[in-house]
């Protein structure tokens, strides 16, 4: 059973250092959710075995798909299914999202 924890998101976020940052912060059944604070881009990757769903809490996170690029404003849930092709970047000096994903999932690139 996992331990009954509170989790500060803007304290996680602060603490971040470096380009890239992503904590698991919680397990949900086979799920991971796990916080992504970015200044920089993610190179271009696919998930076989899992959908991936973001949530933007932070700045406005580009999703570049092969055939369309989306924005994700703060609030805003967006889910990739597994298979497609994708690169994640910030557009202006930060983003921070929330990732939701199977927790076993595997990456691979182009």
């Amino acid at each position: 059973m996992q331990a009954l924890q509170r989790i500060d998101l803007q304290q996680v976020s602060e603490a971040a250092a470096g380009n890239y940052t992503n904590l698991p912060l919680s397990l949900v059944n086979d799920h991971v959710i796990r916080i992504s604070i970015m200044t920089e881009p993610f190179y271009w990757h696919y998930h076989p075995n899992s959908d991936e769903s973001f949530l933007c809490i932070e700045g406005v996170l580009v999703i570049a798909l092969e055939s369309e690029t989306i924005e994700l404003h703060p609030g805003q849930l967006f889910t990739i299914p597994k298979n497609v092709l994708h690169k994640t970047s910030p557009k202006g000096p930060r983003s921070v999202n929330l990732t939701f994903e199977l927790e076993g999932m595997e990456t691979k690139t182009e």
